[in-house]
């Protein structure tokens, strides 16, 4: 009898595109699921700082512990969805959220808000470093615009819960809204689970070779990517740019505070809300657009050249948030060009990583390279640092600003040649 995924589809045969695209379908859904454990904990930073008093710097620890859980296990979280498939990690991946914000909930210290952002880390971890591998594997040649619309699920996802989770933390507090919000997303995570699958071989098109697209032949396993220096060159690059969105992300409604403008109104396109309202609705959907938008664009013309493109665009907006921040209608355009030029490092990154090393274990390698993330959390809490040292934002945008214009430069005029010269010396597996 022909083998078969799930009893369904032969396993040499091709898939149709629908069939693909459902499968993408619902790892976006996963990702929205995801998405609030990362970008909604930046609205109950202030609740949580008023009910006990601790210092901003301390309460955002929580913050770092949680992406550094959520990118560092992933490698180990990809061995199993390579080995064993995607539907039991994004399973357990669903619960630990759940378990997560149940412990925010009830939390009276900060080593039990630390706690609670682990669990939840390792869960959305589960979630994320699965459902992006599934995409590179299920579409080598879409491979940067898959990776994009799945990144864009946890980069958006949060974009329609802004006001709710506000609204709800107004009128019931932050513990029961970490309770309900926690409890709400896991079960949806868990149910979605059973119907993740991975591709088998002859299911999905060949590796593809363009003028712009250069993919490797050969399946370079994960002990074989850490000792390449050009997966290092890749890392730095996602650690500088990654900080500097990170720090934005964590504390977007504490820079307002700063800036008195978290409650002064705004009204553009039509709309009308506070500056942290608004300013987050608008990144949230922005960073989700992005992460297709520069994964499409760069299936056409290069990863190396849209990384160029990018990043540039990002260290200028950076600065010029910096500049002109300080006028909420400012605060509101710049944040968004912000974080548009910031996510797409979720689509071009792990794309650019199975370009070069290949498809077989690229969720394990693409996992990896995802842990530079948690490294650049750790750079989130030594901006409050010197926030707090300063008194100002002002060299802390700075550095971002100028950490971008050199990732940009590094894209362009050292990665790109590096990266075409290891593919072409490259037999294939």
């Amino acid at each position: 009898m022909t083998d078969t995924v799930q009893g369904t589809v032969p396993a040499t045969a091709r898939v149709s595109d629908a069939y693909r695209w459902t499968q993408l379908a619902i790892g976006v859904a996963a990702m929205v699921m995801i998405a609030n454990y990362q970008y909604g904990w930046t609205f109950f930073v202030p609740d949580i700082q008023k009910k006990f008093g601790w210092d901003r710097a301390s309460i955002q620890w929580a913050f770092t512990l949680f992406v550094l859980f959520e990118t560092w296990l992933v490698p180990i979280e990809g061995w199993f969805v390579d080995k064993y498939g995607p539907r039991i990690v994004v399973l357990v991946g669903g619960i630990f959220c759940a378990i997560g914000w149940a412990i925010n909930a009830e939390a009276t210290s900060l080593n039990g808000y630390y706690l609670g952002m682990i669990v939840a880390g390792i869960g959305a971890g589960a979630v994320y470093g699965t459902c992006v591998g599934n995409a590179l594997k299920w579409f080598p040649d879409k491979r940067g615009l898959a990776a994009g619309i799945t990144a864009a699920g946890f980069g958006a996802g949060s974009a329609l819960t802004v006001a709710p989770i506000q609204a709800m933390i107004k009128d019931s507090g932050f513990q029961s809204t970490f309770l309900y919000f926690g409890l709400g997303q896991g079960i949806i995570i868990v149910i979605l689970a059973f119907f993740l699958f991975a591709p088998k071989a002859g299911q999905i098109p060949a590796v593809v070779q363009t003028a712009a697209i250069i993919q490797s032949r050969r399946n370079y396993q994960p002990t074989e990517v850490i000792r390449n220096p050009i997966f290092w060159l890749m890392y730095f690059m996602f650690v500088i740019v990654g900080a500097g969105g990170l720090m934005v992300t964590a504390n977007l409604k504490p820079i307002a505070v700063d800036w008195k403008l978290d409650n002064v109104s705004v009204s553009l396109i039509g709309l009308t809300m506070t500056t942290v309202t608004f300013a987050a609705t608008i990144d949230r959907i922005l960073n989700g657009l992005t992460r297709p938008f520069f994964g499409w664009i760069s299936d056409m013309i290069g990863r190396e050249n849209t990384m160029f493109i990018a990043f540039g665009i990002e260290g200028v907006g950076i600065w010029a948030l910096y500049m002109l921040g300080h006028n909420p209608v400012w605060f509101v355009v710049l944040s968004g060009i912000v974080f548009f030029a910031w996510g797409e490092i979720y689509s071009l990154f792990p794309s650019t990583c199975t370009d070069t090393f290949g498809a077989k274990f690229a969720t394990t390698n693409a996992g990896l390279l995802y842990t530079a993330k948690g490294t650049a959390a750790l750079l989130v809490p030594v901006a409050n640092y010197v926030q707090q040292f300063t008194g100002s934002w002002d060299l802390v945008f700075l550095i971002a600003a100028g950490a971008n214009i050199l990732a940009s430069l590094l894209a362009l005029l050292v990665l790109k040649p590096w990266r075409r010269t290891v593919i072409a010396a490259s037999p294939a597996s």
